[in-house]
């Protein structure tokens, strides 16, 4: 006759150690993002506040003389103006011409760079060809070359849109060629091994191993295109906010000045930001690191 010795009630059970690595891996994740959006909104505060820390000592230096208040007009006198060139139109006008040339040069540049960089990626004697070359005339000012361009084509739209398109397509080019060149040899090979050629290739395998220093190219080259467009609109335009900058400097308005330069800095940062957006949607997978850190949200 066998005997069994009953279990104590109440014993305590062997705790699984995998269990409890992984309730230790969960606390730990989500004490990193707790202190990740605490930094979050750290540097959003830091975003915010810094400019508007900089336009109150600006305000005061100038309504108490430390700055000589004719050139450097207090902000709020600045808004004023804004808001009333707002209202009038004048700013609209000047800011819907500069946005029509700033987004044909773009488009212009971007795409004709895409292509001379695929072109001379996947084909080394027209890299070697052209290389030198596209290396040289990428050191030029884009700007020093708009007389040229005005002499072929007089004072018309073309030369303004033409002188953005240049700056963009060399920074476009150049980017591009760098991500086709870095793609993995044996990437290339394999495709070709399950007879991806022409369009396959260049789509499946080409274009999205080059797509990240593209987008790179791109984000570089809006801000360039605005600084070129406005340079150019200086000297041979008759509207856009670079004419109403140079034109209100050569008048001695220092608000309208201020203004003009306030829209520009905001176009070029909405130009790349709307860039940013644009990655993000086509590279998912590499904003995917903070996607993964907020699905540990409690």
């Amino acid at each position: 006759m066998t005997t069994t010795t009953p279990r104590p009630v109440g014993a305590s059970a062997v705790a699984d150690p995998n269990a409890a690595g992984a309730a230790e891996l969960d606390r730990a994740m989500q004490r990193d993002f707790r202190r990740e959006r605490r930094l979050k909104a750290r540097d959003l505060l830091l975003a915010v506040l810094t400019p508007i820390a900089l336009l109150l000592l600006w305000e005061v230096a100038a309504r108490t003389g430390v700055l000589d208040a004719r050139l450097f007009t207090p902000p709020t006198q600045i808004a004023q103006r804004g808001w009333e060139m707002l209202l009038s139109g004048e700013l609209w006008t000047h800011t819907v011409a500069t946005v029509g040339r700033l987004v044909a040069g773009l488009v212009l540049g971007s795409v004709f760079g895409v292509i001379a960089g695929l072109l001379m990626g996947v084909w080394r004697p027209l890299r070697a060809a052209l290389g030198p070359t596209f290396t040289a005339l990428y050191a030029l000012p884009k700007i020093a070359i708009l007389p040229l361009l005005l002499l072929i084509f007089g004072l018309t739209e073309t030369p303004k849109v033409l002188s953005v398109a240049i700056s963009v397509f060399f920074v476009v080019q150049i980017n591009t060629l760098a991500g086709i060149v870095q793609i993995d040899a044996r990437i290339i090979e394999a495709a070709r091994a399950y007879r991806a050629s022409g369009w396959k290739l260049f789509r499946y395998v080409l274009l999205p191993g080059a797509l990240p220093s593209i987008m790179t190219g791109l984000r570089v080259s809006a801000g360039m295109a605005v600084i070129v467009i406005t340079a150019v609109e200086f000297v041979a335009s008759n509207d856009g906010l670079g004419y109403l900058i140079w034109n209100s400097w050569q008048l001695f308005q220092p608000e309208k000045m201020f203004v003009g330069l306030i829209a520009v800095s905001l176009l070029g940062a909405i130009a790349t930001g709307l860039i940013i957006l644009l990655e993000k949607a086509l590279l998912p997978w590499k904003h995917a690191g903070g996607s993964k850190r907020k699905a540990t949200k409690p």
